[in-house]
């Protein structure tokens, strides 16, 4: 769990040992993780690895087959979800299609049996922070993904959530659409000051939009940290590669502030490991420059290249490792370049149960970016239907 004394008077919610399962199958494991008061924590992990079960059972629609789910000091295991003061955003907006704006924002104040004049306050309140004066009269299907999106964020405000859970509220955006909103979340919940849990997929979205990332894999929490500190220190290999990419390579530690791979021994800026003791490498592909075959550290073939608009991705053949490096300098496939890394740049991992698995570019294409992309989907899709 993270944090103690100070940090832990902040923790709006801790969930603590948290196992669940379903059908026989372990979905989370003793889980611990604590949320703080007025953050914005994003639940990072590709379908399955356990962020959205996570999701529900905060939100009380799921309940654990072991641990507590603390809110405020207070055990809720027990408290219904309509009693815990969260509130949830889906993919699927669920909007009714026979009310209008105004009635789909006002849902949830009427199940309150709130006034009317306090109604009306309070929808124009959340109509104007969502951007969406003058809309109260149109009906929800005659809106573009982006405002329908905007009204479901004013009706899960609207009743003051302590907690706002957000499920892939994105995912049905296109690109551009997707980074305003990302941009338009992120200020509202600066302003409001209330705990977003954000779950998605989206290393990109991660990134941009939180105070802290849980990387996820496998029902287990592999890294929790700020963005800065995820993609610059990642804890293992499969952080290292999800989050970006990333050349990983094998190593020995020979002492500190000195690493031997791919045949050298580099400068670093890594201590506290064992003499010789086996580690993980990581260099990230913007880090790396690239010379003159004798003027480098080591020197390698060129196999591939592809331009990207602002800079040409190369992969480069180093004695049967290949490296992703990304740079604004052109090489043609078939030359001998040579690469320089700053010490800086090397970040040394202990050796994990993903060591080996990643890293590596000998079958990287980006055809095999877009059929990832692709199952990704189906496997959205196929989780959907379960549901």
């Amino acid at each position: 769990m993270r944090g103690s004394g100070l940090l832990e008077k902040n923790v709006i919610i801790s969930l603590k040992d948290i196992s669940i399962s379903f059908d026989g199958e372990q979905i989370l494991k003793d889980l611990n993780l604590s949320i703080r008061d007025g953050e914005f924590i994003t639940l990072l992990g590709a379908s399955g690895c356990g962020k959205t079960t996570i999701l529900r059972i905060i939100a009380g629609f799921l309940e654990p087959d072991s641990g507590e789910v603390i809110f405020d000091g207070r055990c809720v295991n027990d408290v219904p979800a309509n009693e815990r003061q969260v509130n949830t955003i889906f993919q699927r907006y669920a909007l009714f299609p026979h009310l209008n704006v105004y009635e789909n924002i006002a849902f949830g104040l009427r199940l309150r049996k709130m006034k009317d004049k306090e109604i009306k306050e309070k929808v124009t309140e959340m109509l104007a922070l969502v951007d969406l004066k003058g809309f109260e009269h149109r009906s929800v299907e005659s809106l573009s993904g982006g405002q329908q999106q905007r009204v479901a964020i004013a009706r899960a405000l609207a009743v003051d959530p302590r907690v706002l859970l957000l499920d892939e509220p994105l995912g049905a955006l296109d690109l551009k659409l997707r980074k305003d909103m990302q941009a338009e979340l992120k200020s509202i919940q600066e302003r409001l000051k209330i705990t977003f849990i954000y779950v998605t997929h989206d290393q990109e979205e991660a990134l941009s939009m939180s105070d802290t990332i849980v990387v996820m894999d496998q029902g287990e929490i592999q890294h929790i940290g700020s963005p800065l500190d995820i993609y610059n220190e990642p804890k293992n290999a499969f952080v290292a590669d999800f989050i970006g990419e990333s050349n990983i390579l094998d190593g020995v530690m020979k002492k500190d502030f000195k690493v031997m791979f791919s045949g050298h021994v580099f400068d670093c800026v890594d201590k506290g490991f064992q003499e010789n003791e086996l580690v993980d490498v990581v260099i990230r592909p913007e880090d790396v420059d690239i010379c003159e075959p004798e003027k480098g550290m080591i020197s390698g073939v060129v196999t591939s290249v592809v331009f990207k608009g602002v800079h040409y991705e190369i992969i480069v053949d180093i004695k049967g490792f290949k490296w992703m490096i990304q740079t604004t300098d052109y090489s043609a496939v078939g030359d001998n370049i040579g690469i320089l890394i700053a010490p800086d740049e090397i970040h040394i991992m202990k050796k994990s149960k993903y060591s080996g698995l990643y890293g590596d570019y000998s079958s990287f294409s980006d055809e095999m970016d877009f059929i990832s992309d692709v199952n990704e989907v189906l496997v959205d899709t196929e989780e959907e239907i379960i549901d």
